[in-house]
């Protein structure tokens, strides 16, 4: 199938256009000019009308010859590029500016008109007249009036056919005219749409193309303030997206990796002595129970990537209902009481009230403080100190999660939300998956809710709102 592209379809369109309007404006300026030159004719004939009348009377009179007015009316003729015939009050011709119409001298001519004549007025003729004319003419006539009385009537005459030969040549430059200017537009369209629109397109579609190949750092360089300019800084917007999401991509396939061949190794190594007999017999039950925490860090990883993979496939469903928030952090600080006690922390749970009712999905509300109770506990100091506390303002509730230790630098609170980023780089990988924070950021932005961290005077506190219910 041949390609339609856009260029062709441009260039036919205004092809088109340009040559409808002209065709349209060259027939309007020949039927205009067509009029205009028998007008021309007519008024020109009107101020000659009076001299021929003073002949004319004066003919009647008998103070000039036949030869005379015959002169006198060829010469004005002539001016006025027109024939002019006189006729006496019952219409006979008796003088012809033109030889070519002496047959015409003694008949009678435009006898239906003879009483508009008659009573002053004069009268128009268009096309042909029959008896008189048999080819389209275009007749003018006006009487000759003496004290009131009507003494006969001068004709102005002109064949259309004879005057569309001498327009002919002015017919010609108009559609000459249009015909070059159709040509040159063309050429003009063809040129800026080249220019201003196909090569812009042209050199879009390319790098489009390279970067659908795997070529992700490729840009348009367009220098252009229209929407063609706008398309293309919408296109390196994109691109840059892009890149970005493909460096995501990468660095996730990666960590993933690393995440998961850490524990299996080491899984992998303590059954291979077990089954060796290099371990031990009287050992084999502390191995096995290290690559059971191993198991269960994996679980851990896998779960999280599993929420992870429907928040972003858009499948992470919520189901809202009333929840006391206070008897969820309650019970978590409860399931968490051996890994406290393990970093001798004291852990305090400040409430407003006994029960603060939230509109939220009590599984992930529970998700959400695990993470950031956990959290709290892997960074506060040995014999630290950890607050969490919940207070209501208008419609909001405010839930706060405070560890004392080390602050967050400045560079890393703007990743500190992305998928396995982890502030402190010499944490060992048993003890967090890097995907706690983000997890807790999305569920909290499905509820259409806000969530911040802030570094305190003396450690780091993380607060989120949740809409009260009562």
């Amino acid at each position: 199938m041949v390609k339609k592209g856009l260029f062709p379809k441009m260039l036919a369109t205004y092809t088109i256009i340009i040559s409808m309007s002209l065709i349209i404006i060259a027939s309007f300026l020949s039927y205009w000019f067509q009029n205009y030159f028998f007008d021309e004719r007519k008024d020109q004939f009107l101020s000659n009308s009076n001299m021929i009348q003073d002949y004319a009377k004066k003919y009647m009179a008998g103070e000039v010859t036949s030869q005379q007015v015959n002169d006198i009316i060829t010469i004005i003729g002539d001016y006025i590029k027109s024939d002019i015939w006189l006729t006496n009050s019952s219409g006979f011709v008796y003088a012809v500016s033109n030889k070519d119409h002496k047959e015409f001298m003694g008949k009678q001519v435009f006898a239906k008109e003879l009483e508009q004549l008659r009573l002053g007025n004069t009268f128009e003729v268009t096309g042909p007249y029959a008896g008189i004319f048999d080819k389209a003419v275009r007749v003018y006539g006006t009487p000759i009036m003496d004290s009131g009385t009507y003494k006969g009537s001068i004709i102005l005459y002109n064949s259309i056919e004879e005057l569309s030969q001498s327009l002919k040549r002015v017919y010609e430059i108009i559609w000459i005219s249009s015909i070059f200017a159709i040509i040159l537009s063309c050429i003009v369209i063809y040129y800026f749409s080249q220019k201003i629109i196909i090569k812009p397109l042209a050199e879009i579609n390319s790098v489009a193309r390279k970067i659908s190949n795997g070529d992700v750092d490729k840009r348009v360089y367009l220098k252009s303030d229209d929407e063609i300019g706008e398309l293309a800084q919408s296109f390196n917007f994109m691109a840059d997206s892009i890149e970005k999401n493909e460096k995501n991509r990468r660095e996730f396939i990666s960590n993933v990796s690393h995440e998961i061949r850490s524990p299996i190794t080491s899984i992998k190594g303590f059954i291979s002595g077990i089954l060796d007999g290099v371990i031990p017999q009287e050992k084999e039950k502390y191995y096995l129970s290290i690559a059971y925490e191993e198991i269960q860090r994996l679980t851990r990883l896998v779960n999280d990537l599993l929420d992870m993979s429907a928040i972003e496939a858009g499948e992470f469903s919520l189901r809202i209902m009333e929840v006391d928030i206070n008897e969820i952090i309650r019970l978590t600080v409860i399931n968490y009481e051996t890994k406290i006690k393990e970093k001798r922390a004291s852990v305090d749970v400040c409430f407003d009230e006994d029960n603060l009712f939230v509109a939220g999905d009590k599984d992930r509300l529970v998700q959400v403080i695990t993470n950031l109770l956990d959290n709290s506990i892997k960074y506060v100091n040995t014999g630290g100190k950890i607050k969490i506390s919940s207070k209501t303002k208008g419609k909001k509730a405010f839930i706060s999660v405070f560890n004392d230790g080390p602050k967050i630098a400045e560079e890393d609170l703007l990743h500190i939300w992305d998928r396995f980023y982890k502030a402190d780089k010499a944490r060992t990988a048993k003890e967090s998956t890097g995907l706690g924070l983000s997890i807790v950021r999305n569920i909290i932005t499905q509820l259409q809710e806000d969530i911040w961290v802030e570094n305190k005077e003396n450690g780091v506190c993380f607060t989120f709102t949740l809409m009260k219910v009562k």
